[in-house]
C-alpha cells in the first residue's frame, strides 16, 4: 500500500531534482529515500522518475502522479488539524514561516506578549524568503507564513496585521546624515546597498523609491539586513531598513543615523498568508491581531 511518506519522498525529490538534498529536508539517509522511492514506483507500477548519477527527470506520467500526490498531502494535513478545531485557541502546535527582514525584529517584540496571553503556545518558525514560503503553506508543509505586502499571494488567505515605512542609515560622519529626509536620487548618490534577489525588502525599496534595479551599483546575495547595517555604519554607504528594526538598530549602533525616505508610506504591509481551507483559519486570525496590538503598544 501507497503510504504518506512515500508520497513525500516523492515530493521532495519532485523538488528538488536530487536525492541527496530531498533526504536532507526528510531527515533520513539517501539510501532510505531511494528505497521509499523505489517501492512507490513498485505499488504504482509505474515509473515516475528517471534518474542517473547527472540527474533527476520525472517521467510524463509522474508529473501526474505528483501533481495529484500535493494534493493529497495537502487534505491530509488540513484533516490532521481539522480534527482539533474543537480545543481552545492556540492549543494544537503551529509552525509559522517568516521571512528574514521581518523574523529577527517582529518576533522578540510580538513573542513575550504571546507567550503571557497563552502560556501554553506552542509554535515553530520558519525563516525562509518569500516565494518558499508560499511554497511550504500551499503544499502544507507550514500552517501560515507572516510576508510583506504587496506580493502575489492568489489563492491564499491573507491578513494584513502591520503597515510601516523604510529608513535610510548612514554613519554619523556622512555627508548625509544631518538630511531630514532622502529622496531616489540621494540614495544613488550616497552608495545604496541592497540584499540580493529573492528578498522582497529589495523588490519594495525598489519600486517604492521608483529606481531601476540596474542603476544600484551593489547587491549582496549571500548578506543579511545585520551585515549591509554594519557595512553603512563602517562609511561604505547606506541601506534600507524595515522602521519596526529602528529601535533594536540603534540599541546595538548608538552612533548610527536613520532618516525617514521622501516617499509617501506605507513602504510594506504586514501579514499572515494561508491556505483558503486551512482549517484552524481562526488562530491565524487571532495571532494577528496580537501580532497587532503588542506593535500598536510598542509603538
Amino acid at each position: 500500500m501507497i503510504t504518506l511518506r512515500q508520497l513525500e519522498f516523492a515530493l521532495a525529490v519532485a523538488k528538488y531534482k536530487h536525492f541527496k538534498r530531498a533526504a536532507e529536508e526528510c531527515n533520513i539517509s539517501q539510501s532510505a529515500l531511494s528505497l521509499g522511492i523505489a517501492e512507490l514506483e513498485k505499488q504504482l507500477d509505474t515509473q515516475v522518475f528517471e534518474r542517473n548519477n547527472k540527474q533527476v527527470l520525472i517521467t510524463p506520467i509522474g508529473e501526474e502522479i505528483l501533481e495529484r500526490a500535493k494534493r493529497i498531502f495537502s487534505e491530509v494535513n488540513d484533516l490532521i488539524t481539522r480534527a482539533q478545531t474543537h480545543q481552545m485557541p492556540l492549543a494544537y502546535p503551529m509552525t509559522i514561516g517568516i521571512i528574514p527582514t521581518i523574523a529577527p525584529f517582529l518576533l522578540p517584540k510580538v513573542l513575550p506578549s504571546l507567550r503571557e496571553q497563552f502560556p501554553n503556545v506552542q509554535l515553530s518558525i520558519v525563516e525562509e524568503q518569500t516565494e518558499r514560503l508560499i511554497e511550504k503553506v500551499r503544499y502544507g508543509t507550514i500552517d501560515t507564513a507572516i510576508i510583506a505586502l504587496p506580493y502575489n499571494t492568489d489563492g491564499l488567505l491573507a491578513f494584513e496585521f502591520w503597515q510601516e515605512n523604510f529608513l535610510a542609515i548612514f554613519s554619523a560622519n556622512d555627508s548625509h546624515a544631518n538630511q531630514s529626509s532622502i529622496n531616489a536620487d540621494d540614495l544613488l548618490d550616497s552608495n545604496l546597498m541592497l540584499l540580493g534577489e529573492g528578498h522582497c525588502l529589495t523588490d519594495h525599496a525598489l519600486s517604492v523609491c521608483h529606481l531601476d534595479k540596474q542603476k544600484v551599483k551593489n547587491s549582496f546575495s549571500e548578506a543579511n539586513l545585520t551585515t549591509l547595517v554594519q557595512m553603512a555604519l563602517s562609511g561604505m554607504g547606506t541601506t534600507l531598513v524595515p522602521q519596526m528594526a529602528e529601535t533594536q538598530i540603534r540599541q546595538q549602533n548608538p552612533n548610527i543615523i536613520t532618516i525617514p525616505l521622501a516617499e509617501a508610506g506605507p513602504h510594506r504591509r504586514l501579514a499572515f498568508i494561508t491556505r483558503l481551507n486551512y482549517a484552524r483559519v481562526d488562530d491565524v486570525n487571532l495571532l494577528g491581531k496580537i501580532f497587532a496590538d503588542t506593535l500598536n503598544k510598542s509603538e
